[in-house]
Parts: C-alpha cells; structure tokens; sequence
C-alpha cells in the first residue's frame, strides 16, 4: 500500500515539475491550451514535526487534534482547502491537503492557522500543483 501511495504522489511531483517548467509566468494564473483550462493549485505534504514526542498529556494533544480537524473544516468550508486526510500508516509523511490559493505566501498564512503545525506537531512542504481548473475533487 505505501508503495502505491509513493507512486502516486511521485507523479503527483512530477506532475508539479513539469508544470513549473513549462513557463514561470503562468505559475499563479490559469492557463489555457487548445480549449483545456489548467489552474494551479497547493499540494502540501504533512510530516512529523520536530516536536511530535514532546507532549505526553493526552488531553492536551485531543484539543490539538479537534482544534486541527476544525480548522481543516473552516478552511474547506471557505473554499481554501479542496483536498485533506491522513495517510494510513505510521511513516514520517503524515497526510495531505490540497489548496485553492493565490500563492505559496497565501498557504503559508493559512497553515500557520493549524494548531498541530503551532504546536510543532507537523511540520510540512509546499508544493504548486497544476490540474484542470474547476476539477472535481471526490
């Protein structure tokens, strides 16, 4: 499963790559080829923070967790966030989400927002992403 998992999300950046190269220009702005529209969203890629162990009290780390799951929900909610969720298994990359944002700055902002990224708790990479504008996450 995690060898499927990493298939995809190398294509997922090569995807990325290949996008970037084709013009710089077009980096924050739709583009349009032959009638098909391609936009640029936000993969970000969750890791294990530097200070994941360091909280032990569980009541603690439960209001870090809903206070993580409400700000994803607020985030969808306002039409930022199109795509989150964990990844099934223990390893370093813990999950992802996909934004609908103006720039790398504008995430920047909106994951300094999270209470697990404040507290240490993940840490994470930002990455352009392009696909068809409008495209149906499900």
């Amino acid at each position: 499963m995690r060898n499927l998992i990493s298939l995809i999300l190398m294509l997922l950046f090569a995807s990325a790559s290949i996008g970037q190269q084709k013009n710089a220009a077009k980096q924050s702005a739709v583009v349009k080829e032959e009638g098909f529209e391609m936009k640029q969203y936000y993969f970000v890629m969750l890791k294990k923070g530097s200070r994941r162990g360091s909280i032990k009290d569980t009541s603690v780390l439960n209001e870090i967790q809903r206070g993580h799951i409400e700000n994803i929900n607020r985030l969808a909610k306002a039409g930022k966030i199109l795509v989150a969720g964990p990844f099934g298994d223990d390893g370093e990359w813990r999950g992802l989400f996909i934004f609908d944002a103006s720039g790398t700055e504008e995430v920047e902002k909106l994951l300094q927002t999270d209470p697990a990224i404040a507290a240490g708790r993940l840490d994470y990479e930002i990455h352009p992403w392009w696909t068809a504008k409008n495209a149906v996450f499900k």
